[in-house]
């Protein structure tokens, strides 16, 4: 699907060196039946949306695209991983195939140790600043720098609720089955796919 918009899409307001990348959970049981649900439990398992302060039993959808000025992004990589994967861990596998790159992503994927190990083939992290523990608030810089990299990664976010009020594809309470899942999540991608390719459809 990513390879049909990247080919189909126009090249001239594409950053092809700037991606922004997040997660967004896609909830087949909410608590408190997220701790008994056993739904296609070879994808799934229970986890924590920080943004939505909620506890989930479902799958975690992650995105990585090409960022568009006044537009939405275009997707390079998207996939799934059990709600309770760390957002880097599922994404480090990713990030470690691409260079010359700048990369913005939120403070879930703040790790010194990679943002260093990737500079070496110019892929440059840019998340928030995290409070050290025990800090009370970021200084002025820091709080600068963080709004700047929020405002980069807006896009992504528009792209997830873009997606979620075209096909409703958090709302996989109907599921019964890992087929019936992947037929949730990867056939309303597929339609949003179409729309961002075909944008007269909408």
């Amino acid at each position: 699907m990513t390879e049909l918009i990247l080919a189909c899409c126009s090249s001239a307001d594409v950053e092809w060196d700037v991606s922004l990348g997040d997660a967004m959970p896609i909830v087949l049981a909410k608590a408190p039946r997220s701790g008994q649900a056993k739904v296609a439990s070879e994808l799934c398992n229970k986890g924590y949306c920080a943004s939505k302060k909620m506890y989930y039993y479902g799958v975690k959808l992650h995105a990585l695209a090409f960022r568009r000025p006044g537009k939405l992004p275009i997707p390079e990589y998207l996939d799934i991983s059990p709600a309770a994967t760390n957002d880097l861990m599922a994404l480090k596998p990713v990030l470690e195939t691409i260079t010359d790159r700048n990369i913005f992503l939120d403070k879930a994927y703040c790790h010194q140790a990679l943002t260093e190990e990737l500079a070496a083939v110019e892929l440059k992290l840019f998340t928030p600043i995290k409070k050290k523990k025990g800090q009370k608030k970021l200084s002025a810089v820091d709080n600068f720098f963080s709004t700047g990299v929020s405002r980069v990664r807006q896009p992504i976010e528009s792209f997830f609720n873009w997606i979620q009020e075209k096909t409703k594809i958090q709302d996989a309470s109907k599921v019964r089955s890992a087929k019936g899942l992947s037929i949730h999540v990867f056939g309303k991608l597929a339609a949003a796919c179409l729309l961002i390719i075909f944008p007269h459809l909408n």
